[in-house]
């Protein structure tokens, strides 16, 4: 059984509430972990680390997103019951009778997800499911002006869920999805400037607000003007009850990273991830993907006049929940992965035409 620790940047980035357009107090863990090379940030909130190689080489950015799904305050009633919204995409019955952390001016403060008891519910609501609309925040507050004392309209919360180790290096914590994603693209950057014989300028990119529109990735890439990129993101993770192998592909826990392929990714890019994950033998599967990949590759491989774009995704199970798994081992291999790649990228290499 293994007992694989979880990487310390990792768990820093993990405890941290920084929801999408909130993504602050995540960007500085991964700022100050960034300065081994040129770090740069910009006014939407995304952060960029650059390992510089050789002159003229093409520069590949490494791009996973920092922010993860949340709620924000927009309404405070007389009674000091806080109402909110949802930023990104959530299964209402997930929030419920969960702990919730306020960011407020002042610093956390900690609620509670209520909604009415089911001993109160009518017979025929017992059988509906909760709706955003019939929760609630509650902080203890004795009436709407303690409330309005301790937080504001427009306060970001997270669900109080932070990481927890399971049997065979299996990780639990909400927003995996995807400070995965951003401690992979930092990873890969510190291990190509560690190392030797990269040609490639190496960007990695922990940007903002992917769950709300792929917006980070939009302005970064365009300000970057990178070569090519690789999106690093979750996948669903095919090996638990209830998931159609046959609609979703076949990818366990344990199973190594997930290089996507389809209409809207370079199908350069993609070989050469493969090729490059067969000669250094990690372990891998294939997505495929027909319109869209719903991650940032989609709003990169658009840019400027277009980027070359890969992606390379980690499975993950209870995706967009407070319970979200995965495997370390197939984080460590991704890494492993991608920097395998940008070692494969030659100085005269084009990827513009």
């Amino acid at each position: 059984m293994s007992t694989e620790t979880t990487p310390e940047l990792l768990d820093a980035l993990l405890r941290v509430a920084a929801p999408s357009g909130y993504e602050g107090p995540a960007a500085e863990v991964w700022r100050e972990a960034a300065s081994f090379g040129e770090v740069t940030s910009d006014a939407l909130g995304s952060s960029v680390v650059r390992v510089v190689g050789d002159a003229g080489a093409p520069l590949l950015a490494v791009v996973g997103h920092i922010d993860e799904i949340g709620l924000v305050i927009t309404h405070i009633d007389d009674e000091g019951f806080l109402w909110f919204e949802p930023i990104g995409g959530w299964d209402p019955q997930i929030l419920v009778g969960h702990r919730a952390t306020v960011v407020t001016a002042d610093g956390p403060i900690t609620g509670v997800l209520g909604k009415k008891p089911i001993h109160l519910l009518k017979e025929e609501d017992r059988k509906n499911v909760a709706k955003i609309t019939d929760l609630h925040i509650d902080i203890g507050a004795k009436d709407g002006d303690e409330a309005k004392a301790m937080a504001r309209v427009g306060d970001p919360a997270v669900i109080a869920a932070e990481p927890v180790s399971l049997p065979n290096g299996r990780l639990v914590s909400r927003s995996l999805d995807n400070r995965l994603g951003s401690y992979v693209a930092l990873e890969v950057a510190r291990r190509v400037g560690e190392g030797d014989g990269i040609a490639a300028t190496v960007a990695g990119l922990a940007v903002a607000q992917e769950e709300i529109g792929l917006y980070g990735s939009r302005t970064s890439a365009f300000s970057l003007d990178p070569d090519l990129a690789v999106a690093v993101d979750v996948t669903h993770a095919t090996d638990a009850p209830g998931i159609s192998k046959n609609e979703n592909g076949d990818h366990a826990l344990g199973s190594g990273p997930v290089i996507g392929r389809g209409s809207t990714l370079s199908e350069r890019v993609t070989q050469g991830l493969i090729a490059a994950a067969e000669s250094a033998g990690i372990e891998h599967t294939i997505e495929g993907s027909g319109r869209f990949t719903g991650t940032d590759a989609d709003a990169i491989q658009m840019s400027r006049a277009g980027i070359a774009a890969g992606l390379v995704s980690i499975p993950l199970r209870y995706m967009h929940s407070t319970v979200e798994m995965c495997q370390l081992s197939d984080v460590e291999a991704a890494i492993e992965l991608i920097v395998a790649y940008a070692g494969t990228i030659e100085a005269d290499d084009n990827f513009r035409s």
